[in-house]
């Protein structure tokens, strides 16, 4: 069973990447785009919410695709952690009281993609793969 387990190791890391950047991406298109449901309220481009917006919905589309996926993945990371601290932490210290939780762990599932990369599946790979070839 482990070796099974490892073997799909690098390809489960591509699915990782690809499911959290759809949800992510998400977050962008609701701010910027009204898509899937309209957002809560008026965006100004260049507030704190409309760049987090940029951020989410052009970082999102890159690690989507796999696209520097280690750079993007490390900005990521810092934008939640960011937003953790500004919108979550001031209303209480925990996470399940502050409704931060989806912050952490995308600040934390970055993090990993930061430093572990974007798979097999991904333009990064695909990339490094022909430049060897």
């Amino acid at each position: 069973m482990n070796a099974l387990l490892a073997a799909w190791s690098p390809c489960l890391l591509s699915v990782l990447r690809i499911v959290t950047a759809f949800l992510f991406t998400a977050h962008g298109t609701q701010k910027l785009l009204d898509f899937p449901v309209p957002r809560a309220f008026p965006l100004e481009l260049w507030s704190l919410a409309g760049v987090a917006g940029m951020l989410e919905l052009v970082g999102g589309a890159l690690l989507l695709i796999g696209l520097f996926t280690r750079p993007v993945a490390f900005v990521l990371s810092g934008l939640m952690a960011f937003a953790y601290f500004i919108a979550h932490a001031p209303q209480g210290f925990w996470p399940i009281v502050n409704r931060g939780e989806l912050a952490v762990l995308y600040c934390f599932v970055f993090l990993y993609f930061a430093a572990a990369g974007g798979g097999p599946w991904s333009i990064d790979q695909w990339w490094r793969a022909r430049r060897k070839g």
